[in-house]
């Protein structure tokens, strides 16, 4: 069943599911965004994340209104937390109870992540397929065979002066039984559909950004520290889109609340993490995390504004609004004088004397004398 299933596969010649099945679409895309007239692999990452990021918006504007609405409701959580405090069932039962009648999901972020996680694995192999270069690759004992029966059905061949690293043929044979051990060799034409296939391979280099080769690790806008690993520029600027797009839709610090150490921890550990990926992974996909995260932040302003993002380190410009300050706690009316006199009427007579008289600035002791005596007194003055 499954050979069956696999031939018929975009028209694909060769492909493994189940991750193919997920993969092969996107490289196909990608390397059909290569193809067209005046445009380069920069461009082609770039088009190919707007469209990703565009398909997939749906669901990421769920996300943001979601996270807006749990901003918002931020007053009614902690009035929740101060009056149940130090009972974490009941202060865990009643913020749900909040969720639900605002109709928030608490886990509606997590399917846009669990998307997003696949894709970055996708683009990376296709970053490297794409290249047709494998690089780190070891000959041993257990895989001398197959490479050496790809070698000779040139598929596979070693780039001079450099060790352990391999070029792939844009095009051979598709059906070789050694692909199912060595699956990065097979050559990118039987990956491709008709349309889309290739008469060269990929020029991942980049000339408009100096010469920068996206399939490999940045050297060019990079600064050395320490071995071989250098701080990226590229993955700089990324990590300051990560830094805003995620403080944007970040709860302000709540110490009652257990989690918003962590999420004010998250904030800043991730645009790290950011950078220390710059250093490692293939700068294609640092430019894809650029876009990607600029793409975000610009969707994330539309729809709630600045957020959260000012103050930042105690920085509030003047051109940008303070965050809503949320829905507030029903408070308990003022009492009026309006409000006072319903009350009295709603009371019995014998009740109502002594206010009303004092209401009227009248001594008690006095309300009691006849009418007489107080006149007799009027007329001696």
């Amino acid at each position: 069943m499954t050979p069956i299933i696999g031939a018929g596969f975009l028209g694909i010649e060769q492909f493994t599911p189940p991750w193919d099945v997920f993969f092969l679409p996107l490289f196909n895309l990608l390397v059909f965004l290569y193809r067209i007239p005046f445009f380069d692999f920069a461009l082609a990452i770039i088009i190919f994340t707007i469209v990703i990021r565009t398909i997939l918006a749906p669901l990421f504007v769920r996300q943001i209104r979601s996270q807006k609405e749990m901003q918002r409701m931020q007053p009614l959580i902690k009035e929740v937390q101060r009056k149940h405090k130090g009972n974490r069932q009941k202060v865990s039962e009643e913020t749900m109870a909040l969720y639900k009648e605002h109709g928030v999901n608490p886990a509606a972020g997590c399917l846009p992540v669990v998307l997003q996680l696949p894709i970055l694995f996708a683009l990376y192999q296709a970053l490297i397929r794409a290249s047709g270069v494998i690089q780190g690759f070891t000959v041993n004992d257990g895989n001398r065979a197959a490479f050496d029966a790809l070698q000779n059905a040139n598929v596979v061949e070693a780039v001079a002066g450099q060790e352990n690293t391999f070029r792939v043929a844009f095009e051979g044979a598709c059906n070789l039984p050694e692909y199912s051990q060595l699956p990065q060799f097979l050559p990118l034409n039987c990956q491709l559909i008709d349309p889309v296939q290739l008469t060269g391979h990929v020029n991942t280099t980049v000339g408009w950004l100096l010469g920068l080769d996206l399939a490999q690790i940045d050297h060019v806008f990079a600064i050395p520290l320490f071995g071989t690993f250098a701080l990226s520029l590229l993955a700089v600027i990324a990590a300051v889109l990560q830094f805003v797009q995620v403080k944007m839709t970040s709860p302000r610090p709540n110490p009652d609340d257990p989690t918003s150490s962590m999420t004010s921890t998250m904030t800043y550990t991730f645009p790290l993490l950011t950078i220390i990926w710059g250093g490692i992974f293939p700068s294609g996909l640092i430019l894809y995390w650029i876009v990607y995260t600029g793409y975000l932040v610009i969707q994330q302003f539309l729809i709630m504004g600045w957020g959260n993002l000012f103050p930042i380190f105690g920085w509030q410009p003047g051109w940008a609004p303070r965050p809503e300050a949320g829905i507030t706690p029903a408070s308990r009316p003022k009492r009026t004088d309006t409000d006072a006199a319903s009350t009295e009427d709603s009371q019995p007579a014998t009740s109502r004397a002594p206010s009303s008289n004092a209401s009227r600035g009248t001594n008690p002791r006095l309300a009691n004398r006849p009418k007489g005596s107080a006149k007799r007194r009027g007329r001696k003055r």
